[in-house]
């Protein structure tokens, strides 16, 4: 009987551990879960180097502070390690989200539990987050219209390479395509996916080129898909195109910005240290001090010139 007692006594406790939180004390800290997903191209690899930092700088000013940076490679391996974040105490939440079909189920599992939850950049279905940080990708859009018109002064054969299909896409698409109907003598001669990635854009453009004889500029709606394009172009040693603009801010175009390569004049920001002001307002709240003066804080999408280039050139950055 003493025996039977004691094994009992070992499952309370080892149930008492599970329901505290995977073994986790109650130590003081203030823990801020952070998912993210997988460095899987440039502007990813960006976000996880500007989490990395901010979780360094943070902590280190605040030893009470503990951020846990988690990343995936797909959403299911995002909402599985989203679930594990729930049980280790987090006080905050933030996460940009691989789709958002598959991560509104658990996110609605994290409001559930009193949860502060933070969404970076492409939003869930519902709109059930306490904040929203996100780039202006109307404005994005829109900016590298204007900038591409302006520089053809109304007259050309245009080509766009348009991202993954999502919200953040359309938005960019809708604004750049509402900014040509001013301008009848600008020609899309086709839109196509180019999936945000570099060996896309890379096939994207060999097609292009093959396709259409005289091709005056290109819109790639993402720094990855036009250093695939400008690798393709240079390849076809055809002098046909005037220049290509891109958006995002990766160093490697930022720095032909700022070199002054007519090819790539201008770039537009899409900054992947959104992330950090993401992680910054959730341990705000979580202190109890939230310092977002809305439910949606926006990062504008600012131009990038050779004048103001070397202010947006981060050569330490993975992106």
């Amino acid at each position: 009987m003493k025996i039977r007692f004691i094994s009992l006594s070992a499952l309370c406790c080892a149930a008492l551990v599970l329901l505290s939180g995977c073994g986790k004390k109650d130590d003081g800290k203030i823990r801020i879960g952070v998912s993210i997903p997988s460095a899987d191209h440039g502007w990813t690899g960006g976000v996880v180097y500007w989490a990395e930092q901010t979780k360094k700088d943070l902590e280190r000013k605040d030893p009470k502070l503990e951020i846990i940076l988690s990343t995936a490679r797909d959403s299911s391996e995002q909402v599985n390690k989203i679930e594990n974040l729930m049980v280790q105490g987090i006080r905050a939440l933030v996460v940009l989200p691989q789709e958002p079909a598959p991560l509104t189920g658990v996110c609605s599992q994290v409001k559930d539990r009193g949860i502060y939850l933070v969404v970076v950049d492409r939003g869930l279905e519902k709109n059930i987050q306490d904040l929203t940080v996100a780039g202006d990708n109307s404005e994005f859009g829109r900016r590298c219209a204007e900038e591409m018109a302006g520089r053809l002064k109304g007259k050309g054969n245009i080509l766009i390479m348009e991202g993954v299909p999502c919200e953040v896409n359309t938005l960019r698409v809708n604004a750049f395509k509402n900014v040509m109907k001013k301008y009848p003598d600008i020609r899309i001669l086709e839109s196509q996916t180019s999936n945000w990635s570099q060996e896309k854009g890379l096939k994207l453009m060999e097609n292009f080129l093959q396709k259409y004889k005289q091709i005056d500029a290109v819109w790639a709606g993402d720094d990855d898909v036009l250093i695939g394009a400008l690798k393709a172009y240079a390849e076809s040693k055809r002098k046909d195109v005037k220049f290509f603009i891109g958006g995002g801010g990766a160093k490697a175009i930022v720095k032909r910005v700022l070199d002054k390569d007519p090819l790539v004049p201008v770039n537009v920001t899409y900054p992947p240290r959104m992330i950090a002001y993401g992680i910054e307002f959730a341990v705000a709240a979580a202190k109890g001090k939230p310092t977002a003066k809305s439910r949606r804080e926006v990062i504008p999408a600012e131009v990038i010139t050779p004048a103001n280039a070397k202010y947006f050139y981060q050569p330490n950055s993975p992106y």
